[in-house]
């Protein structure tokens, strides 16, 4: 039988010898952490996270994070931390990287929705030079700007443990995903990037062309998030174009775009040769009936791969859902579809309450159900999506299956 670690304890007496107040949320959770018999064997993911609390807890400050990087520096089972939705500023962010370049059992470290900025991230971006243990890392929410972003772009260029990084809704400047898509061009250890929602002044597309770029050379990325780019027709064909000769990526998101069914073609005449793509998210833009109409005929006849679509308000009628619904009764690999947001007409309801009368689609793996009122069936919105945990993680066990769920948006590393 192992040693309990007794976190808790040293805690306290930290708390004493820096004469700092304890934080409660740190007391509580480090005292759950001492009565786990594994924490020794298999790790442990601290959740720090000041959201998603049934009663309001007192949020980690800077001052709060010194003690307890004092208390976690000889606390090797600890191998994730969550501080997500915190007070931490470009302070906390120095104690972070001081941290990360002693300590080498951190996996994985969730800083989101903090007060992080430019300043900050250098900070951490230079840590990440040296450090070889951490895989994940969440900046997303973080506003460091485009300067901030740059030093994470020439972070790639060294380091060679980084799987996964989410810098998300981080203010990003075009210059900042232009280096970062040179970068990735040499990179071969990241598996998964979110560059959602920068800060774009030209409407030329500029740095979708440089990413197109990267994906004809890059044989390791995995997962790709360009989420509220401005992205139109020209962006996505430059995609298409490079992912025919790309044999790495399983999951493409192009959500919250401008992107219409004459780009949707391109994606469509895609799927009918690309045999990698796994999950394609369309949610938030324009494909509308013609659209579908593409993905359908691609997915009815050619494309035996993807498992999972989201095409979330995207203008859609009953014409385009129904060829959709049709095409998963002789696509038996696309297992996931979500549809909230458009013209659910009665030949839709019909059609999908089929499929999950059937088994054919499973509840779990869509955001409709079906119900019935006075012999009319009707479809009622389920809370799924593939964002389902983007900002949000449940405190039990994370909720299957997979699909809905993208490596970017689980936190703890040790469940992978």
């Amino acid at each position: 039988m192992s040693v309990l670690p007794d976190l808790h304890l040293h805690y306290v007496q930290a708390c004493q010898n820096l004469s700092q107040p304890e934080n409660p949320l740190i007391a509580r959770v480090l005292q759950e952490a001492d009565k786990n018999d594994e924490i020794s064997t298999k790790g442990i993911t601290l959740k720090l996270a000041g959201n998603n609390h049934l009663v309001p807890v007192p949020r980690v400050t800077d001052d709060d994070l010194g003690v307890l990087v004092s208390v976690l520096d000889q606390a090797a089972f600890v191998t994730g931390l969550d501080l997500a939705y915190n007070l931490l500023t470009d302070a906390g962010a120095q104690t972070i990287a001081t941290f990360l370049q002693e300590n080498s059992s951190l996996q994985y470290l969730n800083l989101m929705f903090n007060d992080i900025g430019t300043s900050g991230a250098e900070l951490i971006a230079e840590a990440l030079h040296s450090n070889q243990s951490l895989e994940h890392l969440r900046m997303t929410g973080n506003k460091i700007g485009n300067q901030g972003g740059m030093f994470f772009a020439s972070m790639l260029k060294i380091n060679s443990t980084l799987k996964k990084l989410d810098l998300g809704d981080c203010d990003l400047g075009p210059q900042c995903l232009v280096a970062t898509a040179i970068a990735l061009t040499q990179n071969e250890s990241l598996k998964a990037i979110n560059l959602n929602r920068p800060l774009l002044s030209s409407q030329q597309e500029e740095t979708t062309v440089h990413i197109a770029r990267m994906l004809r050379s890059n044989s390791s990325l995995v997962e790709l998030h360009l989420g509220k780019h401005e992205m139109k027709n020209f962006g996505v064909e430059r995609l298409c174009e490079a992912l025919y000769g790309n044999s790495s990526l399983r999951y493409l998101d192009l959500s919250c775009n401008n992107i219409t069914y004459d780009g949707v073609k391109f994606l469509g005449e895609l799927l009918k040769r690309n045999k990698i793509l796994r999950i394609l998210d369309l949610s938030a833009n324009r494909i509308e009936d013609i659209g579908a109409l593409y993905l359908s005929e691609a997915l009815e006849t050619r494309n035996m791969t993807l498992q999972a679509l989201s095409i979330v308000s995207n203008n859609i009628t009953g014409e385009g859902l129904v060829a959709l619904a049709n095409a998963l009764q002789s696509n038996t690999t696309l297992t996931h579809i979500y549809i909230w947001g458009n013209k659910l007409d009665r030949d839709t309801c019909v059609a999908f309450w089929e499929l999950i009368e059937m088994g054919r689609l499973e509840l779990g793996c869509t955001d409709v159900v079906p119900y019935e009122v006075d012999g009319e069936v009707f479809l009622a919105e389920l809370s799924h999506g593939l964002g389902k945990h983007r900002y949000w993680a449940p405190r039990s066990a994370a909720v299957a299956p997979g699909a809905a769920n993208a490596s970017l948006e689980i936190v703890p590393v040790s469940e992978y």
